[in-house]
């Protein structure tokens, strides 16, 4: 099987004041950082993010360490449509319903997927899952502004 490497388009993310942000995020909310969420969980809320951004690198690098972790092939292959799904359960429902939410900027009616997120998270879990979000958000944009672009390694 051929590798697949990346090569920026645009220019080279570390020249950015956001790649130090955006590493320091990582740190604290990427898919090493210890987190009191379950790590499957937090993994779909990056993959999701990843393609509701469309960011090919991101999608990528998600989807691959969620098979890795050991997430379920078919839920990594339906997050898409999690939401027509009976591969998700109703507390990983509620957290990508309201990652859809915050990663789209939708005020409106903000509040009903956060008292969603109460049924099954503490405070504390919710602010990391707002937290892994938000940072996915950082990663996408920096990696779709760089032109991360995916691209089959020659073979030798």
């Amino acid at each position: 099987m051929q590798e697949i490497e990346f090569i920026n388009r645009r220019f080279d993310p570390d020249i950015t004041p956001f790649d130090g942000i955006a590493r320091q995020m990582a740190k604290a909310f990427g898919y090493t950082a210890d987190l009191k969420i379950d790590k499957s969980l937090a993994q779909l809320l990056r993959l999701r993010v990843a393609q509701k951004n469309e960011c090919a690198y991101c999608i990528i690098l998600h989807a691959r360490t969620a098979r890795e972790i050991g997430i379920h092939e078919s839920k990594v292959d339906n997050i898409s449509s999690w939401y027509n799904s009976e591969l998700f359960d109703e507390k990983e429902k509620a957290a990508l319903a309201y990652c859809d939410v915050l990663n789209e900027g939708v005020a409106g009616d903000f509040q009903r997927y956060h008292d969603a997120l109460c049924r099954f998270f503490d405070e504390r879990e919710i602010a990391e899952i707002a937290a892994v979000v938000i940072n996915m958000n950082v990663w996408t944009r920096l990696k779709l502004a760089q032109g991360a672009t995916p691209v089959l390694k020659e073979k030798s």
